[in-house]
């Protein structure tokens, strides 16, 4: 009996948390960075849903407590770099991104683990990489 009541208890915050409000939304696209058409795709497939004002909301963005993680985690990249607002940076701050940018792919850190598993084309192969870090390689040369 206890067990049923918890049960039920579960559901019902379950439920009530469907209704708080997320903000899953997509300013407007200010700018783009220009990259030849093979590096956009990549960065398109690889990084554009948590760094760009260009996010493609899954299925579970939808559905609370997921939710706001996922809405916590694309926050938080177009807070930190934004493809999508790159006009706003100067010539230092966007060779900077894109330093530190190649560093967290070079790591592993990029595109995050957790990500992947449910988006497999944002992995990036070999031939992916040395793409992305060619280009990133003569956009900071000094």
């Amino acid at each position: 009996m206890r067990f049923r009541r918890s049960l039920w208890a579960l559901i019902a915050i379950f439920l009530v948390i469907q209704l708080l409000p997320a903000n899953r939304s997509n300013p407007p696209v200010e700018s783009e960075i220009p990259a030849p058409p093979r590096v956009k795709n990549i960065l398109q497939r690889a990084c554009y849903d948590c760094h760009s004002n260009e996010t493609r909301w899954p299925w579970y963005s939808a559905i609370a407590p997921m939710s706001w993680l996922v809405i916590y985690d694309v926050d938080e990249a177009r807070e930190h770099m934004n493809f999508s607002t790159w006009n706003q940076y100067d010539d230092d701050e966007q060779r900077d991104h894109l330093e530190e940018a190649w560093e967290e792919v070079e790591d592993g850190n990029m595109p995050l683990w957790y990500y992947l598993p449910l988006h497999p084309d944002a992995r990036l192969a070999s031939e992916a990489r040395e793409t992305l870090h060619s280009w990133i390689r003569t956009q900071t040369e000094d």
